[in-house]
């Protein structure tokens, strides 16, 4: 349970506050910082912001309560998987002219890490305490 605790504690580290971030200054960090075209309206940004903040949140409850919880990790594993398709896929497939690939790289291996860690966490949990 240490190690599953460990990673969710990490993970909603990172993606609250950079959900914090970019809810707070979308334009800025996608166009200067991360040096993405412009956007003609950065409210969806803003959302998935908040959408990150609120399942970092979510992250840290189930961590705090997860010997009688754990498997609903399983929630942020599918998750964060997903993330790290699209992301990488964006980054072989999908990234246009002008865009810079930083950005994308450092998100998906981000997430990758988290959903290595995440299912060997889970995977030790779910030896540490059994569903029966």
């Amino acid at each position: 349970m240490k190690l599953l605790r460990s990673v969710l504690y990490a993970q909603a580290a990172v993606w609250g506050s950079c959900g914090l971030a970019i809810a707070t200054f979308p334009r800025y960090l996608i166009h200067h910082v991360f040096r993405q075209p412009p956007y003609p309206d950065y409210a969806y940004v803003r959302v998935a912001g908040v959408l990150s903040l609120g399942l970092a949140l979510l992250m840290v409850l189930v961590a705090q309560r997860l010997e009688d919880v754990w498997w609903w990790s399983w929630a942020f594993l599918i998750t964060t998987a997903g993330v790290m398709t699209v992301t990488g896929l964006h980054l072989l497939f999908g990234n246009g002219a002008g865009s810079s690939n930083w950005l994308w790289a450092i998100f998906a291996a981000v997430n990758a890490v988290f959903t290595i860690v995440l299912l060997v966490g889970i995977g030790r949990a779910a030896q540490e305490k059994p569903f029966a």
